[in-house]
């Protein structure tokens, strides 16, 4: 009889992680470990299995043809084995966080499946705003965690987690009205964001002109897809059919911005939590 194979667990989570990330480094982060241990546990694996999983380039990280078809499997064990440490804790948590309206799209059911999974008795109240309202909710104690883009003059020391970079958002060869101020498409005046893009439209004499005004990434697309504005958001969240029109209409660079995490929460449950969540955002900045 053919002997089976006992697989390192940690071995298999750091494989699914390097897969998801498609980076050695951000895996040893997010196990609070070192790049080496994390290639040593993989390269463990890959020589228990017989199989070479990832090919490695100095720039890149990329499945092979085996580690593609074990990857399923292995995202399996992973989620079954946070499931069953679950399982022992029934009692239900809440945990009410606030996340930006600037960085949460299209991608918000990944992230609360990806949630559900990590946790399944975690009862998560969730809050999107603008960041200086999930800041002043924050300080008053009304929400445990803020992921925000880092506000002006805060008091709070939070984790920096990435850093968003915006850009001049519109359909894909759109021009403005010849002798017509550029239309913008914006979060309104307590938008940090929206101060930075006039700031910078002022600087380099360009003139501009709010025509749209909306709460969130995906309003904001909208109204760069329908051609109603040029809309300041994260490059990351444009519309198909959007670019960035900057080089186009040589409008001036904005700024990225630090995505960052609030929180004194220090108990174990609620930390892996919010680590969790922390991570999957990093995974979706790194595209």
């Amino acid at each position: 009889m053919k002997k089976s194979k006992t697989l390192d667990f940690d071995a298999v989570k750091a494989f699914v992680l390097i897969a998801d990330l498609q980076s050695f480094t951000r895996a040893a982060e997010a196990l609070a470990t070192t790049q080496p241990a994390v290639s040593l546990k993989v390269r463990r694996l890959e020589q228990q299995l017989g199989r070479r999983l990832l090919e490695r380039t100095p720039r890149q990280v990329r499945l092979s043809a085996e580690g593609a078809l074990f990857l399923e499997a292995a995202r399996s064990l992973v989620g079954a084995h946070a499931r069953a440490v679950a399982s022992l804790e029934v009692e239900r948590r809440r945990l009410t966080v606030g996340i930006s309206q600037l960085i949460v799209g299209c991608e918000l059911p990944a992230l609360l499946r990806h949630m559900r999974e990590h946790d399944p008795h975690l009862l998560l109240e969730l809050r999107v705003a603008g960041s200086r309202e999930l800041m002043q909710a924050y300080e008053k104690g009304e929400i445990d965690a803020a992921l925000v883009v880092q506000p002006e003059g805060s008091r709070q020391r939070g984790e920096t987690l990435y850093r968003e970079q915006f850009a001049w958002i519109g359909l894909a060869g759109w021009r403005p009205r010849p002798g017509e101020p550029l239309p913008l498409s914006t979060q309104g005046e307590s938008c940090g964001i929206r101060s930075a893009a006039v700031r910078a439209l002022n600087q380099a004499g360009v003139a501009w002109t709010e025509v749209f005004i909306g709460k969130g990434a995906a309003v904001l697309g909208a109204a760069a897809a329908a051609g109603f504005a040029v809309s300041v958001l994260a490059r990351r969240a444009a519309p198909d059919g959007t670019v960035d029109l900057g080089p186009a209409l040589s409008l001036p660079a904005l700024p990225s911005q630090g995505v960052v995490l609030y929180t004194a929460l220090n108990d174990r449950r609620s930390r892996q939590a919010l680590h969790a969540l922390a991570e999957a955002f990093k995974q979706i900045a790194a595209g």
